[in-house]
This record gives structure tokens, sequence and C-alpha cells, in this order.
């Protein structure tokens, strides 16, 4: 049995600043202004929470049967009695409708969960405009980024963050610990100036990535096209054959993969780039040009948009044979082979090379889920940042590599073929190797023992062209005193 200081929890959620980790107590009266669908699973969860719902309502006999058992439902005038923290949910248009309450709102908490239907669409915040039409009240900005249904079925999947801006800290605190009673996590964004920053938090779509979507969408552009000429256009004009049939699947799995390979190696381009940077400058401390610093920062999104590629490449070649072209291409090989009296069309070098070949991807594919799975935050959190590490850098160059090999047993000895060149145009898979080769090559570089050594240093502080002194104590001599700098010591 414990006992004394070792029965007590070593983080507990009380602390005596009143900070967002406070819970707040059960059975507190909460207010509600508005009958909507927010408002209604707002007043769901708090009741499943604990806390009293008082509901006022413009029309209290219409919205009664819409609200759960225990909530109270009554005019405005007579909810904002019973409470001190009102959460106001009705649109900013509606918000001079409750100018009629000034007099009872005076010394109230406020609490906006209002959004506004584009980006910076007012001059103002919606949380400011309420400020400044209830000037006697503590306006809250929170709970704006949670929907109606996280707020029905609790805060089990996605994410459960509550952003609330304030500028009193008490109030702050007081609607921080009724979230973290509901299940959620408040996070203090400051004071209420950023009330606009958090209206635009919902509004906006895949902020990071569109980037990734619009570069994956012109290379799948390029690279069909290229395909069309050499694969469709050709045969066409030059041996009048008709071969428009493979545009819906076979020029689209001839495509994917090329998307695929070279968004992958677009992830570890970068880094590769920005160790160069270091290198030249010799030092970590100047701050990378604008367009590889968001380069960076999107690498997450386009090495997950080269796993969907390659995931739908792998469905499209499983797809193939099913094909009724397939199966007549295939009659006719086995017809010019009967007719020709060959008795077995084995070609031991064509075997193998397939064999290898999609070995090769298994592994690649097999990889690159890999990197997805721990790409998502629920994995990713489990995992030190040395096996994070490992895994998206080390085995992600791993699985580049292993799509390179993918691609030279691919196109084994074709790319030697003259007849491989449709219009003089070389074959897709030789222009994708250009950027994964470049990549490889500098990764060599990168490794060798004076080159990687010469960056460990920069990248631990050592810097080209400048001193850094600092003492060392000794029993003899109370002090020396080191010199760095372009790689010498002196004593």
């Amino acid at each position: 049995m414990l006992s004394g200081d070792m029965a007590k929890p070593l983080l507990t959620c009380q602390n005596a600043d009143g900070d967002l980790s406070s819970p707040a107590s059960v059975g507190t009266a909460i207010g509600i202004l508005g009958s909507g669908d927010f408002a209604r699973s707002l007043a769901t969860r708090l009741v499943d929470s604990g806390f009293k719902v008082i509901v006022g309502s413009r029309n209290p006999k219409r919205s009664m049967n819409l609200f759960p058992s225990s909530a109270e439902v009554m005019p405005q005038s007579d909810a904002v009695k019973k409470a001190e923290v009102i959460f106001v949910a009705v649109f900013r248009d509606h918000y001079t409708t409750l100018c009629e309450l000034t007099d009872l709102l005076v010394g109230k908490i406020l609490v906006d969960v209002s959004n506004n239907t584009e980006i910076n669409h007012h001059k103002e915040s919606n949380a400011e405009y309420l400020a400044s039409l209830f000037p006697q009240c503590t306006i809250v900005k929170g709970f704006n980024v949670i929907s109606a249904w996280t707020l029905q079925c609790g805060p089990r999947d996605g994410n459960k963050q509550v952003l609330i801006s304030c500028d009193k800290q008490e109030a702050k605190a007081a609607v921080g610990a009724i979230a973290r009673t509901m299940g959620f996590v408040p996070v203090d964004m400051g004071s209420l100036c950023a009330a606009r920053e958090i209206e635009n938090v919902p509004l906006r779509l895949l902020p990071f990535w569109r980037i990734p979507f619009l570069l994956a969408l012109s290379l799948f552009i390029c690279f069909y096209i290229y395909n069309f000429i050499r694969s469709v256009l050709h045969p066409f004009l030059m041996e009048h054959k008709n071969k428009f049939y493979k545009i819906p699947i076979e020029l689209v799995n001839v495509t994917l993969p090329c998307v695929a390979y070279v968004m992958l190696s677009l992830v570890y381009l970068p880094g590769v780039l920005a160790a160069f940077f270091q290198l030249y400058y010799g030092t970590k401390y100047r701050r990378f040009p604008d367009w590889l610093d968001q380069w960076l920062q999107h690498r997450k999104q386009i090495g997950l948009v080269s796993f969907f590629c390659a995931a739908m490449h792998a469905v499209y070649s499983l797809c193939l044979p099913m094909r009724r072209s397939s199966r007549y291409l295939l009659l006719n090989d086995a017809f010019k082979q009967i007719t020709a009296g060959k008795d077995n069309a084995w070609v031991d070098e064509e075997v193998w090379r397939m064999e290898v070949y999609v070995s090769f991807g298994i592994i690649a594919l097999g990889l690159l889920s890999l990197l997805a799975v721990t790409s998502l935050p629920s994995i990713g959190n489990a995992l030190n940042w040395r096996e994070f590490s490992f895994i998206q850098s080390k085995l992600g160059f791993a699985a580049l590599l292993v799509s390179t090999l993918h691609t030279l047993t691919f196109g084994w000895r074709r790319a030697f073929d003259g007849t491989q060149y449709k219009f003089y145009l070389p074959p897709t898979y030789t222009l994708t190797l250009l950027v994964p080769c470049a990549i490889i090559l500098a990764k060599v570089v990168l490794f060798m023992p004076c080159v990687s050594r010469k960056l460990l240093r920069i990248r631990r502080g050592w810097e080209k062209g400048k001193c850094a002194q600092f003492t060392l104590s000794n029993a003899r001599n109370p002090s020396y005193e080191y010199s760095h700098g372009e790689g010498t010591s002196i004593v």
C-alpha cells in the first residue's frame, strides 16, 4: 500500500496559477444562447460531462424537444441570469439581437464559437466584434475548430485540441477547464487579437497539400502526354496501328510509377541541398532560401502522395491480365507460336528479369507503406526520435534505392535498343532515373568521412571563420582557453 507523498500522483491537473489544465467542477451551470445544430451538440456534450446546462432560446417551447431532457430551455433573458459562463452559439449577423440583454450580461464570460464563411471576410474577428458590442463582458474565443459531430460523439478520433484566446487569464482558464472536463485539450493561443487566426483555421482546405497535389498533377499530365506520344501516337502515324485502347489503363499504369518515383526522390532532394548549403556557408545558423524552406516543410505530404501513386500502380498492374485486350494479345501470341512451329517460348533472361523486377517492386511498396504508416500522428507519437528518424531517413533512402533497382531491371537492355526511341524520344523510365541517381550520388559524397565529419561539426555548432572560446578547469592550471576556427585549436 502506498502512503504519504508516494500515494500522490506525479502529475496533477490542479495548478496554482489557474492555467488551462485545471478541471471544472461537476455541476457548474453553463449557459448557451442559440438553438442550432452546434448548440444542441454542445448541450449534449456538456450534459454528458456532468454540467448543468441552461439554454436560452427566443422560442423555448419549439426548441425544448431538440435538447437533452436534463437541459433547461428558457427565454434568453432568464438563461443569462443563471450562468456566469455563456456560449454564444449564434451567427455574427445575429449578434445585435442580443443587445437587449446588455444589462444582464454585465460581468459575464461570453464564449464565441462562431466561424466565417470566407477567410478574413471581415476586417475584425467575430470575437472582437462581439467584444465591441458588449464592452462590459469578457469575451473568449474557443470551440470553433470543433465540429458538431465531434461534440456529439466525443473526442475519440481526430484532433482533440480546442484553441482558446482571451485578454483575461482568469476567463481563459475557466473556459479551458470546461474543455478539459469535456475531454478536449485546451490550447492557449494568447490574447483576443489571435481570434482572427483561430477563425481562419476551419476554413483552410488542406493548406499543406496544395503544392504536393499540384506538383503530382503536373507530373502526371506531363508523363501521360509523353507516354501517349510514344505508345499511341507513334504507332498510329508511323505504323497505322490503332492502340488507343491503352488510354484508360495501360498509359495510366505506366505514368503512375513515374510520378511516384519522382515524388519520392523529391522527398530527399531538399535534404541533400540543405546539407550542401551548410557545407558551402560553413554554418547551420544561416537561413535557407524561402523556396528550400517551404520544400522541406512539405516533404511529408510529398511522400504520402508518392505512396498513393505507388499503391495505385500496384492495383493497376494486378488488373492488367483481366483486360479483354490482354486476352486477345495472349491468344495472338499463342497462334503465332503454333504457326511458327515452336513448342516452347521460354526465355530465361526475360523470366529472371521479370521475377527480379516484380520482387523489387513489392519490397519498394512495402517500405513506402512503412513510411506512410509512421507518418500518422498516432503511430509517430509512439516512436522516439531515433526510431522515427531511422524509419523516415534510413528506410526512406532504402526505399529510393530499391525503387531505382526496380526501374533499372524494368529497363534492362531495352535502354540501349534503338527501336525503343520513338520519335527519337527516350523511354520514360530513363527520364525518371535522372533525379534519383543524382540524389544517390550526392548521398555517397555526403557519406564520405571527410565530408560527413565536417557536416557533423557544422550541425553541432561549428562555424567557418569564427572562433568560440570556452574555459576548462584543471588541477594544475586553473584555466585553458581553446579557440576553434577553421578546424584548428590553439591552447
